[in-house]
């Protein structure tokens, strides 16, 4: 393995933690802290500033994972093609990024939408029950990124499991009933 490789997989694997892991902190932090505003709008403003701060550097690391995989794809295609658990997996992991990527647009945009529409849901009834409605789906989008994010964690694991050699430190104790 070059230097090369392991800088571009540990990009992957470092870019993957700060997706799972910015999106299950807004899930299982910011979100509800922004709850403990004293009205709706005090409380869009305080989601909205985390998000706003966060958001570039989640788009840089979703950057950076897609990038860093076209290259660890290209880096073993010739495995990809001739080894059919190895296919399997990596298209899975390409369906479940693809869906990462676009649930958290998803995300995005609608946390955006709910943002405005609660800014003007005192005075205009139609933007309450939009607000409403966004307040709902942003709900279950919240937790979508973490889940397929997580979800690419376990398939760069059971990858990574493919590619090592026969026995491993985490063998040795089977190995050694096995002789008793």
């Amino acid at each position: 393995m070059t230097a090369y490789s392991t800088i571009v997989r540990a990009t992957h694997l470092l870019t993957n933690a700060a997706w799972f892991g910015g999106s299950l902190a807004g899930a299982v932090a910011l979100n509800p802290a922004a709850r403990t505003g004293d009205d709706a709008r005090e409380r869009a403003q305080i989601a909205d500033e985390g998000w706003r701060r966060w958001g570039p550097v989640q788009g840089a690391a979703i950057g950076l994972h897609l990038a860093s995989g076209i290259a660890i794809l290209a880096d073993n295609r010739h495995r990809v093609l001739g080894h059919r658990p190895t296919t399997t997996a990596v298209v899975l992991k390409t369906a479940l990024t693809a869906s990462a990527v676009v649930v958290s647009a998803e995300a995005y945009r609608s946390g955006a939408e709910l943002g405005d529409a609660l800014e003007k849901a005192e005075k205009d009834p139609a933007a309450r029950d939009r607000a409403r409605a966004l307040t709902q789906r942003m709900g279950w989008l919240q937790w979508g990124t973490p889940a397929t994010t997580a979800g690419l964690l376990v398939l760069d694991a059971y990858l990574g499991e493919q590619q090592r050699g026969t026995a491993g430190l985490l063998d040795q104790p089977s190995r050694l009933r096995r002789r008793s």
